[in-house]
Protein backbone atom coordinates (compact mmCIF):
# COMPACT_ATOMS: atom_id res chain seq x y z
CA UNK A 1 0.00 0.00 0.00
CA UNK A 2 1.13 3.39 -0.09
CA UNK A 3 3.91 5.01 2.32
CA UNK A 4 5.07 8.31 2.77
CA UNK A 5 8.76 6.98 3.22
CA UNK A 6 9.94 3.60 1.59
CA UNK A 7 13.04 3.46 3.44
CA UNK A 8 12.99 0.77 6.29
CA UNK A 9 9.13 0.75 6.04
CA UNK A 10 7.57 -2.36 6.93
CA UNK A 11 4.78 -2.44 4.16
CA UNK A 12 3.24 -5.98 4.35
CA UNK A 13 0.99 -6.77 7.22
CA UNK A 14 1.33 -10.41 6.39
CA UNK A 15 4.97 -10.92 6.74
CA UNK A 16 5.79 -8.23 9.36
CA UNK A 17 8.41 -8.81 11.44
CA UNK A 18 7.39 -6.33 14.08
CA UNK A 19 4.11 -7.63 15.57
CA UNK A 20 4.58 -5.37 18.87
CA UNK A 21 1.11 -5.67 20.33
CA UNK A 22 -2.16 -8.05 21.11
CA UNK A 23 -3.86 -5.83 18.20
CA UNK A 24 -1.50 -6.90 15.42
CA UNK A 25 -1.90 -10.73 16.04
CA UNK A 26 -4.54 -11.01 13.50
CA UNK A 27 -5.26 -13.83 11.40
CA UNK A 28 -3.91 -14.53 8.62
CA UNK A 29 -6.75 -13.40 6.33
CA UNK A 30 -7.47 -10.74 8.41
CA UNK A 31 -3.99 -9.24 7.74
CA UNK A 32 -4.74 -9.45 3.78
CA UNK A 33 -7.55 -7.61 4.43
CA UNK A 34 -5.65 -5.40 6.55
CA UNK A 35 -3.17 -4.69 3.29
CA UNK A 36 -5.47 -3.55 1.38
CA UNK A 37 -6.58 -0.47 3.01
CA UNK A 38 -3.90 0.87 4.58
CA UNK A 39 -1.48 3.44 4.41
CA UNK A 40 2.46 2.49 5.75
CA UNK A 41 4.94 5.83 6.89
CA UNK A 42 7.94 6.80 8.92
CA UNK A 43 7.15 9.97 11.07
CA UNK A 44 9.81 11.82 12.45
CA UNK A 45 9.58 12.42 16.09
CA UNK A 46 7.41 15.72 16.92
CA UNK A 47 5.33 14.08 14.28
CA UNK A 48 0.69 15.34 15.19
CA UNK A 49 -0.68 12.50 13.90
CA UNK A 50 -4.62 14.20 14.85
CA UNK A 51 -5.46 17.08 17.34
CA UNK A 52 -7.85 17.48 19.90
CA UNK A 53 -11.04 19.07 18.76
CA UNK A 54 -10.53 17.73 14.80
CA UNK A 55 -12.69 15.81 12.92
CA UNK A 56 -11.53 11.88 12.70
CA UNK A 57 -9.81 10.90 9.54
CA UNK A 58 -9.00 7.15 10.61
CA UNK A 59 -6.97 5.58 13.13
CA UNK A 60 -3.22 4.84 13.45
CA UNK A 61 -1.31 1.47 14.47
CA UNK A 62 1.64 2.58 16.39
CA UNK A 63 3.95 -0.37 14.60
CA UNK A 64 7.22 0.75 16.46
CA UNK A 65 8.70 4.13 18.21
CA UNK A 66 5.78 5.77 21.02
CA UNK A 67 3.62 8.26 20.78
CA UNK A 68 2.34 11.06 23.25
CA UNK A 69 -1.46 11.15 23.66
CA UNK A 70 -2.51 14.77 25.86
CA UNK A 71 -5.12 16.96 26.42
CA UNK A 72 -4.80 20.85 26.87
CA UNK A 73 -7.00 23.27 28.90
CA UNK A 74 -8.04 26.57 27.43
CA UNK A 75 -4.98 28.06 29.25
CA UNK A 76 -2.77 26.27 27.20
CA UNK A 77 -1.96 23.88 29.62
CA UNK A 78 -0.96 20.36 28.67
CA UNK A 79 -1.27 16.70 31.09
CA UNK A 80 0.19 13.74 29.19
CA UNK A 81 -2.16 10.94 29.47
CA UNK A 82 -0.49 8.13 28.20
CA UNK A 83 2.58 6.69 26.38
CA UNK A 84 1.52 4.87 23.46
CA UNK A 85 3.80 1.62 22.93
CA UNK A 86 3.63 -0.57 20.14
CA UNK A 87 1.15 -2.19 18.98
CA UNK A 88 -1.95 0.13 19.99
CA UNK A 89 -4.09 1.44 17.57
CA UNK A 90 -4.95 5.76 18.42
CA UNK A 91 -7.80 7.74 17.53
CA UNK A 92 -10.78 4.57 17.82
CA UNK A 93 -12.59 5.83 20.05
CA UNK A 94 -13.52 9.19 18.21
CA UNK A 95 -13.23 7.31 15.26
CA UNK A 96 -16.25 4.96 15.99
CA UNK A 97 -18.44 7.99 17.38
CA UNK A 98 -18.03 10.32 14.41
CA UNK A 99 -17.31 13.04 16.89
CA UNK A 100 -14.17 15.00 16.80
CA UNK A 101 -10.71 13.49 18.44
CA UNK A 102 -10.81 14.06 22.51
CA UNK A 103 -7.14 14.32 22.62
CA UNK A 104 -4.04 14.99 20.70
CA UNK A 105 -1.54 12.58 19.39
CA UNK A 106 2.13 12.57 18.49
CA UNK A 107 5.50 11.07 17.99
CA UNK A 108 8.01 11.21 20.60
CA UNK A 109 10.70 9.39 18.65
CA UNK A 110 10.88 8.13 14.54
CA UNK A 111 8.15 5.60 14.50
CA UNK A 112 6.50 3.48 11.41
CA UNK A 113 2.44 4.25 12.18
CA UNK A 114 -0.08 2.49 9.79
CA UNK A 115 -2.80 4.48 8.79
CA UNK A 116 -6.67 3.15 7.93
CA UNK A 117 -9.56 5.74 6.99
CA UNK A 118 -12.11 5.67 8.97
CA UNK A 119 -14.86 4.11 6.85
CA UNK A 120 -12.58 0.98 6.06
CA UNK A 121 -11.58 0.53 9.46
CA UNK A 122 -15.51 0.72 10.46
CA UNK A 123 -15.87 -1.83 7.74
CA UNK A 124 -13.67 -3.76 8.55
CA UNK A 125 -15.20 -3.91 12.32
CA UNK A 126 -18.87 -4.23 10.93
CA UNK A 127 -17.23 -7.98 9.26
CA UNK A 128 -14.36 -8.98 11.02
CA UNK A 129 -15.45 -9.89 15.15
CA UNK A 130 -11.85 -10.57 15.73
CA UNK A 131 -10.33 -7.48 14.86
CA UNK A 132 -13.35 -5.86 16.81
CA UNK A 133 -12.73 -7.87 19.88
CA UNK A 134 -9.10 -6.63 19.80
CA UNK A 135 -10.22 -3.28 19.66
CA UNK A 136 -12.20 -3.63 22.34
CA UNK A 137 -9.68 -5.42 24.59
CA UNK A 138 -7.44 -2.55 24.66
CA UNK A 139 -9.75 -0.01 24.54
CA UNK A 140 -10.80 -1.82 27.95
CA UNK A 141 -7.33 -2.05 28.89
CA UNK A 142 -6.77 2.02 28.32
CA UNK A 143 -10.23 2.59 30.11
CA UNK A 144 -8.67 0.77 32.92
CA UNK A 145 -5.40 2.21 32.86
CA UNK A 146 -7.21 5.88 33.18
CA UNK A 147 -9.36 5.01 35.98
CA UNK A 148 -5.93 3.87 37.79
CA UNK A 149 -4.83 7.32 36.96
CA UNK A 150 -7.27 9.14 37.99
CA UNK A 151 -7.23 7.77 40.97
CA UNK A 152 -3.71 8.07 41.61
CA UNK A 153 -3.15 11.24 40.65
CA UNK A 154 -6.70 13.05 41.69
CA UNK A 155 -6.49 11.68 45.38
CA UNK A 156 -2.34 12.36 45.64
CA UNK A 157 -1.85 15.58 47.52
CA UNK A 158 1.63 16.76 46.60
CA UNK A 159 4.18 16.46 43.60
CA UNK A 160 6.10 13.65 45.38
CA UNK A 161 3.37 11.46 46.03
CA UNK A 162 2.05 11.74 41.76
CA UNK A 163 5.71 10.99 41.27
CA UNK A 164 6.40 8.60 43.33
CA UNK A 165 3.35 6.83 42.18
CA UNK A 166 4.72 7.84 38.78
CA UNK A 167 8.11 5.89 39.84
CA UNK A 168 6.63 2.35 41.23
CA UNK A 169 4.14 2.48 38.65
CA UNK A 170 7.41 2.25 35.82
CA UNK A 171 8.96 -0.03 38.46
CA UNK A 172 6.29 -2.67 37.94
CA UNK A 173 5.45 -2.12 34.59
CA UNK A 174 9.40 -1.85 32.74
CA UNK A 175 11.79 -2.15 35.67
CA UNK A 176 15.01 -4.92 35.91
CA UNK A 177 15.85 -6.20 39.62
CA UNK A 178 19.21 -5.46 40.36
CA UNK A 179 21.62 -5.50 43.99
CA UNK A 180 21.53 -1.85 44.22
CA UNK A 181 16.92 -1.78 43.46
CA UNK A 182 14.87 -1.72 40.46
CA UNK A 183 16.70 -0.30 37.37
CA UNK A 184 14.71 1.94 34.96
CA UNK A 185 15.49 3.43 31.32
CA UNK A 186 13.71 6.92 31.75
CA UNK A 187 13.46 8.49 28.09
CA UNK A 188 11.05 11.32 28.98
CA UNK A 189 12.25 15.13 29.90
CA UNK A 190 11.67 16.97 33.49
CA UNK A 191 8.66 18.71 31.54
CA UNK A 192 6.95 15.50 30.00
CA UNK A 193 7.00 14.35 33.45
CA UNK A 194 5.80 17.30 34.69
CA UNK A 195 2.69 17.15 31.87
CA UNK A 196 2.42 13.46 32.83
CA UNK A 197 1.57 14.66 36.71
CA UNK A 198 -0.03 17.81 36.08
CA UNK A 199 3.19 19.83 37.59
CA UNK A 200 5.65 22.16 36.76
CA UNK A 201 9.04 21.21 35.44
CA UNK A 202 10.55 23.13 38.25
CA UNK A 203 9.09 21.49 40.81
CA UNK A 204 9.91 17.95 39.40
CA UNK A 205 13.67 18.88 39.24
CA UNK A 206 13.40 20.09 42.88
CA UNK A 207 11.18 16.61 43.71
CA UNK A 208 14.00 14.37 42.01
CA UNK A 209 16.94 16.45 43.58
CA UNK A 210 15.42 15.56 47.09
CA UNK A 211 14.76 12.14 46.20
CA UNK A 212 18.74 11.65 45.30
CA UNK A 213 20.00 13.43 47.59
CA UNK A 214 18.08 11.36 50.10
CA UNK A 215 19.22 8.26 48.68
CA UNK A 216 16.04 7.30 47.82
CA UNK A 217 17.28 7.39 43.66
CA UNK A 218 20.19 7.39 41.79
CA UNK A 219 20.00 9.00 38.50
CA UNK A 220 22.57 8.66 35.75
CA UNK A 221 21.91 9.56 31.90
CA UNK A 222 18.60 8.04 31.55
CA UNK A 223 19.01 5.00 33.71
CA UNK A 224 17.67 5.53 37.28
CA UNK A 225 17.22 2.76 40.05
CA UNK A 226 14.85 2.45 43.09
CA UNK A 227 17.76 2.40 45.56
CA UNK A 228 14.49 2.58 48.88
CA UNK A 229 11.27 1.42 47.41
CA UNK A 230 9.99 1.66 50.91
CA UNK A 231 11.00 4.89 51.29
CA UNK A 232 8.98 5.59 47.94
CA UNK A 233 5.65 3.64 49.29
CA UNK A 234 5.78 6.10 52.42
CA UNK A 235 5.54 8.78 50.48
CA UNK A 236 2.10 7.86 49.42
CA UNK A 237 -0.95 8.80 51.86
CA UNK A 238 -3.56 7.51 49.41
Amino acid sequence: MASAHAHDVHDDCTACSLMPGAFCHLSPDLRLALNAVKFAAIYPAGAVLFSEGDMPRGVFILCSGRAKVTTSSTEGKTLILRIAEPGEILGVSATVNGKPYEVSAETLDPSQLTFVKGNDFLRLLQTNAELCLNAVRQLSAKYYDAQREIRSLGLAHTTTEKLAHLLLDWAAAHGTPTPRGTRLRVLYTHEQIAQMIGSTRETVTRVLTELRHGNVIEVKGSSLVLLDRYALEAMITT
